[in-house]
C-alpha cells in the first residue's frame, strides 16, 4: 500500500541509533516485500524480534478441497455452518469454503479472541459482514466493523478480539492483495477515476504495547504450521513509518460507476491478488437509458469462476433462486450463468439497486472444502430450468 505514515516515535534517519529513555537501543526491524525492491515499513522494537524460545509443529485442520465435479453452478449457505459451543476464533475457527493454488476462501463467525497469529505465505484479506471489534497488529490496532475489508500484510502479526460475534469471510492469498493498479498513478497515489481513495482508509494511529514473556505467536508457512514462543510479547513497537501496513476500508465508501446501459463486473473492481480480483457490489443507482436492461446479461467467464457472497439488501438477479443473506454462489468457468428466470422483466424500469456483495473472480478453477459441502443448496443448478433430479 503505497501510502506513506507515520505512527508512534522514530528516529529522523533510518538506520541510526534510536534509545529508549534507560538508554538502551531500539531494535530496527524492516518489514518488506519482493527483496528490498517494493513497499515496505521500518518498525523500532523494545526487544528483539529474533528472540524465539522455543518451535513448535502444530496440525493444519485446513482440510482437503475437492474438484467441482461434476462442474454446475453452486449455492451454499454460511448460516448453516457451526462452531463449537464456546465460541470460535477468527483464526482457529475458520473452516474452508474453497480453495486453489491462489487463494484460501474460509469463512468464520468469531466470538473468542483469536490466538497471535502471522501468515507468512501471504496477505490476507478478511471481510466483516457483521459484528465488530478490534484487529490488533505489531502496527498498532484498527477497530472494524460490519462492512469493513481488511488488508493484514504478510508476515504481520495479529490477533482479532470480537466486541460481538464476527461473521468473516476470509482470503488467504499466495501472494499480495491490494488495490487495482489502474486505480494508482506510477508514485501509489489514487488516481480521479478511483472508487475510493486514502480519504477512505484507516489504519493504526498509536503503538500497541503489551508486555509478557514467553508469548506463543501461530505462524502459518508454505509447509504448514508452527508455534514459535517468543522471549516478548510482539506488540512491543515504539513506532514505524513506511508504506506497508495493515489498513480497513469500509465497503460503503465504495463509491459506484454507473452508466446508461449497464456496466461490467469491473467497474466494481476493489482489490487485485494473485490470479484473483474482488469486486464489490453496492446500493446504486442503475442504468437510465430509457430501454436499458439493469439485471446482468447472460455471459460466460471463460478465464474465470464467479463467487458472490451476499451480504445485504435483496440482489434483483438472484430473485427466486433461494439465495439470501450470507448466501455464496459460484458460477464457474464452462458454465453460462445469468439472471434467474424472469428477474430480466422485473427490474426493467427501475432506477435503484439496494444490494450490497462482496464478488471474488478466481483464474484458476475453485475446489471445494469441507464447509461448502456441508452447506450446498443442491437445487441451486437446476433453478433457471425448474426442473432437475434434486427437483422432481
Amino acid at each position: 500500500m503505497a501510502y506513506y505514515r507515520q505512527v508512534g516515535e522514530i528516529p529522523r534517519k533510518r538506520h541510526t541509533q534510536f534509545r529508549d529513555p534507560e538508554g538502551g537501543l531500539y531494535a530496527e526491524e524492516l518489514m518488506g516485500v519482493e527483496g528490498f525492491s517494493a513497499d515496505s515499513a521500518l518498525l523500532y522494537h523494545r526487544f528483539l524480534p529474533t528472540a524465539i524460545v522455543d518451535a513448535r509443529t502444530v496440525e493444519d485442520t485446513r482440510g482437503p478441497t475437492a474438484p467441482n465435479l461434476p462442474l454446475k453452478p453452486r449455492h451454499f449457505k454460511t448460516p448453516d455452518l457451526t462452531w463449537p459451543d464456546g465460541g470460535a476464533d477468527a483464526v482457529t475457527g475458520r473452516r474452508t469454503l474453497f480453495g486453489n493454488p491462489d487463494v484460501t476462501i474460509g469463512f468464520v463467525v468469531a466470538s473468542a479472541p483469536s490466538p497471535l497469529y502471522r501468515n507468512a505465505a501471504g496477505d490476507e484479506l478478511l471481510y466483516v459482514r457483521s459484528g465488530g471489534g478490534t484487529v490488533e497488529t505489531i502496527y498498532g490496532a484498527i477497530t472494524v466493523g460490519d462492512g469493513d475489508y481488511v488488508v493484514i500484510p504478510t508476515s504481520c502479526t495479529y490477533r482479532v478480539v470480537p466486541d460481538e460475534p464476527m461473521d468473516i469471510l476470509v482470503l488467504e492469498a499466495t501472494g499480495h492483495v491490494g488495490p487495482p493498479k489502474r486505480y494508482l498513478s506510477g508514485k501509489g497515489q489514487f488516481l480521479e477515476h478511483s472508487p475510493f481513495c486514502e480519504r477512505d482508509l484507516r489504519g493504526p494511529v498509536e503503538p500497541l504495547l503489551v508486555d509478557g514473556e514467553d508469548v506463543d505467536v501461530l505462524v502459518r508457512h508454505r509447509a504448514g504450521l508452527t508455534r514459535f514462543t517468543y522471549a516478548n510479547h510482539p506488540f512491543d513497537v515504539v513506532g514505524w513509518d513506511g508504506c506497508l501496513y495493515p489498513w480497513a476500508f469500509n465497503i460503503r465508501d465504495f463509491e459506484p460507476i454507473t452508466g446508461r446501459v449497464h456496466q461490467p463486473p469491473p467497474v466494481h473492481q476493489t482489490f487485485e491478488g494473485p490470479n484473483f480480483v474482488v469486486c464489490s457490489f453496492v446500493p446504486r443507482k442503475v442504468d437510465y437509458h430509457p430501454l436499458s436492461v439493469p439485471v446482468p446479461y447472460n455471459h460466460a467467464n471463460v478465464d474465470s469462476d464467479e463467487l458472490m457472497f451476499y451480504v445485504g439488501g435483496d440482489y434483483e438477479a438472484r430473485k427466486g433462486s433461494g439465495i439470501g443473506i450470507g448466501s455464496l454462489s459460484l458460477h464457474p468457468s464452462g458454465c453460462t450463468h445469468g439472471p434467474q428466470p424472469g428477474a430480466v422483466e422485473a427490474s426493467l424500469g427501475v432506477e435503484y439497486f439496494d444490494e450490497t456483495a462482496v464478488m471474488v473472480d478466481t483464474f484458476r478453477p475453485l475446489e471445494l472444502g469441507e464447509a461448502a459441502l456441508a452447506t450446498e443448496d443442491p437445487k441451486y443448478a437446476w433453478s433457471w430450468a425448474r426442473r432437475g433430479p434434486d427437483l422432481d
